[in-house]
């Protein structure tokens, strides 16, 4: 069974956390962010950590505790250093562009697909075919990349498509050619 949910979550020196009975708002050098508590939950805050308590020892309950945990570990890493994910288009003719608050990718259709930036986060092109985004949150990075990829995610057979830097694409082998028999 896990014990995420017990550990305690050390608070950086640049990072100030506000709490009310049932929300907790992260502030840091990057930004600030505002979470929702689950009820019969209970967050303290003594020095430099916070502690979250659960009011009984329920199934689901025991679930919730160890996810406002990582939720709240997440808005502090979020807040005092930033989350980034790596895109990679491959495949002739693929690329990103990126225009002010609007992204354009081209991946084999007739015309582009364009995406709206949110206003949360910050892309930058590393390369035509490299795409870094930037954010404080990491479900809206993890979302917004995750969107990107929708659009053509990778194939097997040659690989072409939207992939993370991270992401290793098991490749399978084409049809093969097999001698058929003459018969008599």
């Amino acid at each position: 069974m896990s014990r995420i949910g017990a550990k305690i979550i050390i608070i950086p020196a640049d990072v100030q956390v506000a709490l009310t009975d049932t929300t907790v708002k992260v502030t840091g050098k990057y930004g600030a962010l505002e979470k929702k508590i689950f009820t019969n939950l209970k967050i303290k805050q003594k020095d430099n950590e916070l502690s979250i308590h659960r009011s009984s020892e329920d199934r689901k309950l025991r679930a919730l505790h160890g996810l406002m945990r990582t939720l709240l570990n997440n808005m502090i890493l979020g807040v005092s250093q930033q989350f980034s994910k790596t895109l990679i288009a491959e495949g002739i003719g693929y690329k990103f562009l990126l225009n002010a608050e609007k992204l354009s990718l081209n991946v084999g259709f007739t015309n582009p697909i364009f995406y709206i930036v949110p206003p949360t986060l910050k892309l930058v092109l590393e390369s035509p075919t490299r795409l870094l985004i930037i954010g404080i949150d990491i479900e809206e990075v993890g979302l917004f990349a995750a969107t990107i990829r929708s659009a053509r995610p990778p194939e097997p057979y040659k690989g072409k498509g939207v992939r993370y830097s991270t992401e290793i694409i098991h490749r399978k082998l084409g049809k093969t050619k097999t001698k058929t028999k003459t018969r008599k």
